[in-house]
């Protein structure tokens, strides 16, 4: 599969490429480019240009361009998710789910812009302001520089691409190098929807390269990325040297709490959907269990023999629930933690 820069799908200008496994079969599925330098500084030369025509279109016309997008998604629906399922490893009926996803959070985010409206301050309001009227009005950011993690990547592209795009940006989307497919298409679905050449691009490559380029490039007027807490203090430095604009959701340690008088059967059921759900790689899953030391032998039998009942299987099944890792990395790296 290849990037979309100003319209067109291309590969890395040297021709170099990065395979994508399937998690669940280690099997190729697919590669991308491994995007250059200046393959990088070319994306964000088109989003440059491409900005204020895009800006220029009226809110409404946008609207429409984007509720074209979600018909084509809506056509590919089932092709998307096996494609999600494939490259990330959840199973197909959250991956179902998370395409599903995008028409909700599109939908909102056209409605939302509608009603971004300016404000007006009534002359008088300030000494010296008796015979003036002051009209303010939301203007974009420029470029903005979305990335994305592997966790969530469609859910993600819903919470960063739509609104920057319905404000008036350009937008250049770095996806995660494990499973850039979905987001890939997903991109080249809203320019044949009638986002412009160069509005809305993305570029492959690994995060410690491609990433580096795109967070640290002058021209780059915002970053909105999803990830680590390392790689998101390393982000916001980078955006201090240029003063871009960042936003930084990052990793958390979330507590589940259980009291003496708490309903151990609800806790249960919310300890699945809170520790399991795409086999538990979600930035603000339950992570420390604190429980009532009169509860804890109670909720801990409940809790083996519901986890037990889970079934892990092939992620393309429509009965499996738990699915794998997103890399033999990250399973060996969860391996030793409960090693420890």
């Amino acid at each position: 599969m290849q990037m979309l820069i100003n319209g067109k799908a291309v590969g890395a200008s040297d021709g170099a490429t990065i395979d994508i496994i399937n998690p669940a079969t280690a099997k190729r599925i697919d590669t991308v480019p491994a995007a250059t330098q200046g393959d990088v500084k070319s994306a964000i030369s088109y989003a440059h240009q491409a900005q204020p025509v895009w800006a220029a279109i009226p809110v409404h016309e946008k609207v429409d361009i984007l509720l074209k997008f979600l018909s084509l998604v809506e056509q590919n629906h089932e092709s998307l998710a096996q494609t999600l399922c494939a490259e990330t490893g959840k199973p197909i009926t959250e991956a179902r789910a998370e395409i599903s996803n995008i028409s909700i959070a599109f939908r909102a985010f056209c409605e939302r812009a509608k009603h971004l409206y300016g404000q007006t301050i009534p002359a008088g309001m300030e000494a010296g302001q008796e015979h003036h009227v002051l009209i303010t009005r939301r203007e974009p950011l420029g470029v903005i520089v979305a990335v994305i993690p592997f966790n969530f990547p469609c859910d993600l592209f819903d919470q960063k691409v739509a609104p920057a795009l319905l404000a008036g940006n350009a937008v250049i989307v770095k996806p995660s190098t494990d499973n850039p497919l979905t987001l890939c298409r997903l991109t080249a679905y809203l320019n044949e929807a009638g986002v412009i050449p160069g509005a809305c691009q993305i570029v492959t490559g690994r995060g410690s390269t491609v990433g580096n380029w795109l967070c640290t490039d002058p021209d780059v007027d915002a970053i909105t990325l999803t990830g680590s807490t390392e790689v998101g203090i390393e982000t916001a430095r980078h955006a201090a040297d240029h003063l871009a604009h960042a936003a930084l959701e990052l990793g958390g340690n979330d507590a589940f709490i259980l009291l003496a008088d708490g309903d151990v059967d609800l806790a249960v059921d919310e300890l699945v959907w809170g520790r399991m759900y795409n086999t538990g790689q979600v930035c603000c899953a339950s992570k420390r269990f604190l429980i009532q030391r009169s509860r804890v032998e109670e909720f801990t039998e409940k809790a083996i023999k519901r986890i037990s009942s889970l079934k892990q299987g092939d992620p393309t099944a429509d009965d499996t629930q738990l699915g794998c890792l997103i890399s033999e990395k990250a399973a060996i790296k969860a391996e030793k933690q409960i090693e420890l």
